[in-house]
């Protein structure tokens, strides 16, 4: 381990060994409702809620997430939006991941919800923690366990991690030891969003919505290489207020019809508006829609992009919006989508609807086919890039555009 590294783990093992919420009582052990359904701060790590299976009576699970911008404070949001009854977390701690399942010792803390131990979320509900003391560094591995012990019915959380987690059976959240965490998964459960309080007072966060190439199909799991994941290490290093990087995206998710994961303008508030300190929307969703041959014309596209950028304009936000990426060669591709896709793009690179534009579209694509991925870019599917591609898109965004005088 570099030393960098290793003074980046002494900050965090600082923030995870302080006193948590001093004003909790020991015995602090009831059930209690959640105290708020948001948080002030800025938002340094989030993934869409989703239907990833059933819930589990007697179930832990240790989360590992991977933050973008550092801070103070602390906080995590647990969800139940699509549970259809309440959700007991009897235990939620925050540590130092340092290697697989097992924490840096010293580091694993509860966190707590209105000065409880417990919390219960009510069906279709979220629950944001009290904050952790200390300060938090950028880019930083966390691992946040949670204890489930009568969980029934649909499960919240996000399907397609592309991150190791781990699960065992009971409660095993306070222990640092990876030993009782046997079983692993790719999915996050019942966890939506961390948050810190920044240095700055103006730092603010990007939240990327999107689809499949967003959640970062066909990178390299466990290696944080979505594309989204390199756009928060360009902006930990740049000279910008937006630090705080969200990954909205979800495998399979459209603009205009639920399916894979609500659409996207069915869940704009909850998995990007209701998020602390998220300055841009980054809107990059539209190739489901037309490659799913349902008859959405480009005007339907139009339409739903322009609800978007309505709605967070509304709400304060900047929008980015980026044109949707090549694909010929993927098994739903044809002239007819190729039409539409093009039209689309046309809009985007001269709406006014939006504050700025990425054209990702030429970023990617083949100049000898113009229709297809650059086959250096691509993952192998003719549709999703591989890491350099990521990486590529990530190095096209203007930084300077991600603020706007609004």
């Amino acid at each position: 381990m570099s030393g960098r590294i290793g003074r980046g783990c002494r900050v965090v093992a600082a923030l995870l060994t302080a006193v948590v919420c001093q004003g909790a009582p020991a015995h602090a052990a009831d059930p209690l409702p959640p105290s708020t359904t948001r948080a002030s701060g800025v938002v340094t790590w989030a993934a869409s809620a989703d239907r990833p299976g059933e819930g589990t009576a007697g179930e832990g699970y240790r989360l590992i997430v991977h933050t973008s911008v550092g801070g103070s404070g602390l906080r995590v949001r647990v969800t139940n939006a699509f549970g259809d009854r309440p959700l007991t977390l009897a235990g939620v701690y925050a540590g130092l991941r340092d290697r697989g399942a097992a924490l840096r010792h010293g580091s694993n803390r509860r966190l707590t919800f209105g000065g409880a131990r417990t919390v219960t979320v009510p069906a279709g509900a979220v629950a944001w923690s009290d904050p952790l003391p200390g300060t938090l560094p950028p880019g930083t591995d966390l691992a946040v366990s949670l204890y489930t012990p009568n969980a029934d019915g649909p499960a919240t959380g996000h399907g397609m991690a592309l991150q190791t987690s781990y699960t065992a059976q009971g409660d095993h959240t306070a222990e640092e030891s990876g030993t009782g965490w046997a079983r692993t998964t790719g999915s996050w459960w019942y966890l939506d969003a961390v948050s810190v309080r920044p240095t700055r007072a103006a730092t603010r966060a990007v939240a990327a919505l999107g689809d499949s190439i967003t959640d970062g199909w066909q990178s390299t799991s466990d290696l944080n290489r979505r594309w989204p994941d390199y756009l928060a290490r360009r902006l930990n290093s740049a000279r910008t207020d937006i630090k705080g990087v969200a990954d909205e995206g979800i495998s399979g998710n459209k603009v205009l019809a639920d399916g894979a994961g609500q659409s996207a303008l069915n869940r704009l508030d909850r998995d990007v508006l209701s998020l602390p300190g998220v300055r841009t929307v980054f809107l990059f969703e539209g190739v489901n829609d037309l490659k799913a041959h349902t008859g959405v014309t480009a005007a339907d596209l139009i339409a739903g992009y322009r609800e978007i950028a309505r709605r967070a304009h509304a709400a304060g936000k900047c929008v980015v919006a980026a044109t949707v990426a090549p694909f010929k060669g993927w098994s739903e591709w044809d002239p007819a989508a190729e039409s539409v896709r093009q039209e689309v793009n046309r809009y985007l690179r001269t709406s006014r609807d939006v504050d700025a534009v990425t054209d990702f579209d030429r970023v990617l694509r083949s100049p000898y086919d113009p229709e297809r991925i650059l086959p250096f870019f691509d993952g192998g599917d003719h549709l999703h890039p591989n890491d350099k591609g990521m990486q590529a898109m990530a190095d096209a965004v203007d930084l300077s555009r991600l603020d706007c005088a609004r």
